[in-house]
């Protein structure tokens, strides 16, 4: 492989003169400022200027602007008019993020800053942790409900864990929903969109007493099927997905508030068919001889077939298509109290969810590899933290305790009836995580323009597995490993950073930290006892300096530089099965790897009617010490499988027309190749996904004295074909998931 040092030394001077740019530019900005009259207008906020924007990424109310960690912020709004309704399309609004369907079904594989973890099972935690309303969803596959009724979402990056329930190497992404309101207010959202795609979305908000509000949001989509069977023409792919929250505010005192959360969900939507990306050739060695089959032209055809005796198993009906019929709920008790110059912090959250997804990996009409689960999870969390009332005070700080408790049970099936000759594959076990920590953070003002930061945490988690079993129904086979086990860490994790302040317009920051993910047990469908081995938790130290700048009131400039020390990375490998020589995953730990990388994200405002933003964000990372196990290699120099390149842009025109507003958007998103660790377990085929450009456009008008507006939207405006992600299950018949094509629709919104 190529050197990459020339390109990440050019960055890191560019970085260094940006960094230059916005010092020389930032104190004039606040000369400028301090200069006024009081409680005069300064000259520059009469121009154009971008937006405050307010996060709570450390536990309290900051302007995002003063917070010394990479963050990007998206409202509710902007999230709603760029069409963001499932947390994987973070990924083309975000830096250095991607978010990649398994099998092109719901279970999510997130990373971030190319820290992530690949697992199409059920039972592990993920390396970027998804909140809600500062509770976290354990399990990957909890994060595939509708997003609606948002305030913003913030996604932190790098390490986290000294401010925050769960402890996480890759990062989090915090969703934040709206709170009832002191006034009423109701509004509601119609949609209608190309191959029959229909959606609603409404909510009711306000006061019921002089102490107590409520709000009531809901959300549906339906149809949009946008694929079609290679061998019947049916349609594949209609949504049926519906949310529901409702919140009760209660100031039962000035100083002590209560928030209580319910939410619910359905998701009974059709999965996604896969595509064959290359020609397939003929097995006549088949228990029904498979024809050779080219390449599909056009990534809307997919295949999917079931064998009789699989689906009646599990309850199917014999004319079944890949799908899912997914049910969540939970509730939430949010307690803040102020206690004179303390500030206590109660998150009580208990979650239910169940997943039934019926789903076909070799993208033909024959039973060659179908799989159905089955699982039901179980979550209850207790957080508590202190914290000083007086944010301003020159030392801040917060404490806190976490506690969950997670059990899960699942039924993990496959049919190979047609080419292993076993037609029922089942693996079925329980699980139990008991996860205790302690966790703090202070920063401490050591003169006007210079903070220390510092945190740490201690965490001990236990992991249980029970009754663990993978038999061949037929021909019987059972499995003689050990059904059940046990492993836990407890492991020590930390913040140490500075921020220097010269002015309210810029901020410079350097932090080191380190940050632990969980270990695990692999769970597929095993007759090799190895496969059960659990993985060890990972280990990452990484070192940022960054900054960020308002160079005027209308120009916004934020830029981080990144190195990650990784030991013993979570991947995904493979393992030779010896009753069935089926190549089968396993995860195992990488002992030791670095990633490198880069972010700018840049917001203007040239005009009261025009704002530009742009993001940049490029990552190169290489194992240092690898030993794959199939096929043995030594993978040391090797670069880590993630795509490097990401950006974005945008740019949003507003005027007046006629006694209407009215809003033109366009925004474009570029995401580079994504590397596949399956190259090299089937050299035959290239599992790399291409890279592609996605372009949207949009507008928006509204009657200036109206409580209306209508939204003309396209999706993928240029009909660009891609995939999301390409793979192979257990035999060489690569095949893909393909991202949705053109996307044309008209939303009409009422508030009331």
């Amino acid at each position: 492989m190529h050197s990459l040092r020339l390109p990440r030394t050019r960055i890191a001077v560019g970085v260094v003169q940006l960094f230059a740019l916005a010092t020389a530019a930032a104190p004039g900005v606040a000369s400028a400022q301090s200069a006024a009259p009081a409680g005069a207008t300064p000259a520059a906020a009469a121009g154009p200027a971008l937006e405050t924007i307010v996060v709570t990424a450390q536990r309290r109310s900051q302007s995002a602007q003063q917070v010394g960690v990479a963050l990007s912020v998206l409202s509710g709004d902007e999230l709603a008019a760029r069409g963001v309704r499932k947390v994987n399309q973070l990924q083309n609004e975000v830096p250095n993020l991607e978010v990649e369907p398994a099998f092109g079904g719901s279970q999510a594989q997130f990373r971030l800053r190319g820290v992530g973890f690949q697992d199409y099972a059920t039972n592990n935690a993920g390396a970027v942790t998804v909140y809600v309303d500062e509770v976290a969803l354990p399990l990957p596959v909890q994060t595939q409900g509708l997003l609606f009724d948002l305030e913003r979402v913030e996604v932190l990056r790098g390490p986290q864990g000294t401010l925050y329930g769960r402890n996480t190497t890759g990062g989090a992404v915090n969703f934040l929903t709206r709170k009832p309101s002191k006034a009423f207010e109701a509004g509601l959202n119609l949609g209608l969109a190309s191959f029959g795609e229909k959606s609603a979305e409404a909510y009711v908000s306000g006061p019921l007493s002089a102490s107590l509000r409520g709000r009531v949001s809901l959300a549906t989509q339906q149809g949009g099927a946008w694929q079609k069977s290679r061998d019947t023409g049916a349609k594949l792919g209609d949504k049926d997905v519906f949310g529901l929250r409702a919140q009760l505010e209660l100031d039962a005192t000035r100083d002590l508030k209560f928030n209580l959360s319910v939410n619910s969900g359905r998701d009974t939507s059709e999965g996604q068919g896969l595509y064959l990306f290359v020609a397939q050739p003929a097995v006549p060695g088949y228990p029904v001889p498979k024809a050779a089959l080219p390449a599909d032209r056009d990534r809307r055809l997919a295949g999917w077939g079931f064998a009789p005796a699989f689906l009646a198993r599990y309850g199917q009906p014999a004319d079944a298509r890949p799908g899912r019929d997914n049910d969540s709920s939970g509730a939430s008790l949010t307690v803040n109290w102020t206690l004179g110059g303390l500030r206590l912090t109660s998150i009580t959250a208990s979650d239910r969810f169940q997943r039934r997804e019926l789903a076909d990996y070799d993208g033909t009409s024959l039973p060659l590899a179908e799989t159905w689960f089955d699982s039901r999870s179980r979550n209850t969390s207790q957080e508590l933290r202190l914290a000083n009332a007086d944010t301003n005070a020159a030392l801040n700080w917060v404490t806190g305790v976490y506690a969950a408790n997670e059990r899960l049970d699942e039924i993990y099936a496959s049919s190979f009836a047609n080419s292993f000759g076993f037609p029922i594959v089942q693996t079925s076990y329980g699980q139990k995580v008991r996860t205790r920590s302690v966790f703090g953070q202070v920063d401490w003002r050591l003169v006007e323009s210079l903070k220390l930061v510092a945190g740490l945490r201690q965490e001990k988690e236990d992991r249980e597995r029970l009754n663990f079993a993978t038999a061949s129904l037929a021909p019987p086979i059972p499995f003689s490993g050990p059904s059940s086990g046990s492993f836990g860490h407890d492991e020590t994790s930390g913040k140490l950073g500075l921020e220097w302040q010269p002015s309210r317009a810029l901020l410079g920051y350097a932090s080191v930290s380190r940050g632990v993910k969980s270990g695990g047990f692999t769970a597929y469908n095993t007759f090799n006892e190895t496969a059960l081995t659990p993985f060890k938790p990972e280990v990452l130290v990484a070192y940022e300096v960054g900054f960020k700048a308002d160079p005027s009131p209308a120009l916004r400039i934020n830029a981080a530089l990144f190195h990650y020390d990784y030991r013993d990375m979570q991947i995904l490998d493979a393992i030779l099965d010896p009753a069935t020589g089926a190549t089968v995953g396993k995860i195992v730990n990488a002992p030791k790897s670095r990633i490198d990388g880069i972010e700018i994200e840049l917001a203007w405002k040239p005009s009261s009617a025009l704002t530009l933003t742009q993001f940049v964000g490029y990552k190169d990372g290489k194992f240092k010490q690898y030993r794959a196990l199939s096929p043995a290699a030594d993978l040391a120099g090797q670069p880590l499988y993630f795509p490097r390149l990401s950006y974005g842009l945008g740019a949003t025109y507003r005027f007046e027309l006629g006694g209407y507003g009215v809003a033109v958007q366009a925004d474009a998103a570029y995401r580079d190749k994504g590397r596949s660790f399956l190259n090299r377990i089937n050299p035959a085929y290239d599992f790399n996904t291409p890279a592609y450009w996605l372009a949207n456009a949009r507008l928006e008008f509204a009657p200036l004295k109206g409580a209306w507006r209508a939204t003309v939207f396209a999706r993928n405006l240029f009909d660009k074909e891609y995939d999301l992600t390409r793979n192979f299950f257990d035999l060489p018949l690569p095949a893909a998931a393909a991202g949705a094509p053109r996307t044309l629709g008209v939303n009409v919104a009422f508030e009331f």
